[in-house]
Parts: C-alpha cells; sequence; structure tokens
C-alpha cells in the first residue's frame, strides 16, 4: 500500500532509522496470509526485525499466534503481543493471558473506559507484561461529553491544564502502564497531549475524585 511505502521511507531517514522502536499489526485470517502480510511489512519497512508484532484484535487467534512465536525465536520479532479495543473481547484475551505470555498487551483504558482496571491490568501486572492503552479518548466521544464544561481548579494540584491532560493523567498515574496511544494528526493536540507527561500526577485520592466527577457528566 502506498502509505507504507510511505511510512518505510520516513522510518529509513537519517537520524531515524535506528532510533525508532517500529511496530506493525497481523490482522489477516490464515496461516500463510499471516506470514504474507509480515513478510511484506518487512520489505516495505526495510527491516529484517520488527520491534513489535501484535494480532489486531486478535484475528484468527489461534493461527496467528504461532507465526508471531516463530518470528520471534527466527529473530525477526524482538516481541510479540496481542491488541483489543473494546470490552467484547475481554473475556477471550483473559483466556489466552491464562494459557500464553506475550511480552505486550494492548487495550482500550481511559478515565472513561476503566474495567481494565477489574483484571486486566492487575493480570498484566502479575504477569510482567509490558501494557499498550488504546482509546484515552473514547475514539473523540470523550471530549463530545465534556463540550462547554470548564475543567476543575483543582486539576491545577497535578499540572493538568486540559480535559485531554485529564485522561491522560489518569492512564499515566496507573503503575502498570506502558505507553498510550493518542492517535491525534493535530500538531497542536500532539504537543497537548506530549504535555501530560511532566510535571506532577494525580495520586491515588485524587485518581478517586477523577472517576467520581466523570461518573457525575
Amino acid at each position: 500500500p502506498a502509505n507504507d511505502i510511505g511510512f518505510g521511507e520516513v522510518i529509513n531517514l537519517p537520524g531515524l532509522r535506528d532510533s525508532l522502536f517500529v511496530t506493525t499489526k497481523i490482522d489477516q485470517v490464515g496461516k500463510e496470509a499471516g506470514i504474507a502480510q509480515f513478510r511484506q511489512t518487512q520489505e516495505l519497512y526495510q527491516r529484517e526485525t520488527i520491534d513489535l508484532v501484535q494480532i489486531f484484535s486478535l484475528t484468527d487467534l489461534e493461527t496467528q499466534w504461532p507465526n508471531l512465536k516463530d518470528w520471534k525465536d527466527e529473530g525477526s520479532a524482538r516481541y510479540i503481543g496481542v491488541t483489543v479495543s473494546n470490552y467484547e473481547r475481554y473475556d477471550q484475551l483473559i483466556e489466552f493471558l491464562g494459557r500464553e505470555t506475550p511480552d505486550f498487551v494492548q487495550m482500550n483504558y481511559s478515565i472513561t473506559e476503566r474495567r481494565a482496571e477489574e483484571r486486566l491490568l492487575p493480570m498484566a501486572a502479575d504477569m510482567g507484561l509490558a501494557v499498550l492503552l488504546n482509546r484515552p479518548f473514547m475514539n473523540g466521544a470523550y471530549f463530545g461529553r465534556l463540550e462547554g464544561r470548564p475543567l476543575p481548579e483543582w486539576a491545577a494540584e497535578f499540572d493538568c491544564t486540559s480535559w485531554a491532560q485529564f485522561s491522560l493523567k489518569y492512564i499515566l498515574a496507573h503503575p502498570t502502564i506502558t505507553t498510550v496511544f493518542t492517535e491525534t494528526s493535530n500538531p497542536t493536540h500532539m504537543e497537548e497531549n506530549a504535555q501530560a507527561s511532566y510535571g506532577r500526577m494525580p495520586d491515588a485520592a485524587a485518581r478517586a475524585r477523577m472517576r467520581a466527577l466523570i461518573d457525575e457528566i
């Protein structure tokens, strides 16, 4: 695909090639289809080794997981993992984690989608997994719910200046979280989101106050 070709060119520019953590996802059904997708990614990204390969939304999990383990064994993948982005996949993910140990696990989690706190995040912590988070803003629905509402003054106590940072700081304060995908194409929003990783973080009492506020809205 044209986008992948362009991305491959960018990540191999001088100064970038050796400094990036490069990931890809497998979303095909069938062993050979999964292998073909991965080999194409290696070619387009101009890399023999991809830093992280994940199975997107547990697609054809029982077929693709052995593929990923093979790629890790041969050195084509440094790390392997799986992703989910909705509650409907949680039971399947929990069952998978009961019998397999990926390096990374990705799930939806935010101040407004907190069900991962019940079982998945404690499970990941116990297993020592790297945890990636998607949907920190519920794909934008979060901002619709908060439109026109002022940020509470007490958010300044943990250096929070926007509703975007409100959710991001709630997530980042959780000790199990490795990385949050904010998924924005707006440079101004990207800078605002990045600022959430600086300054003070909410403690347990502040996080409880944050939950209570969001639950009222």
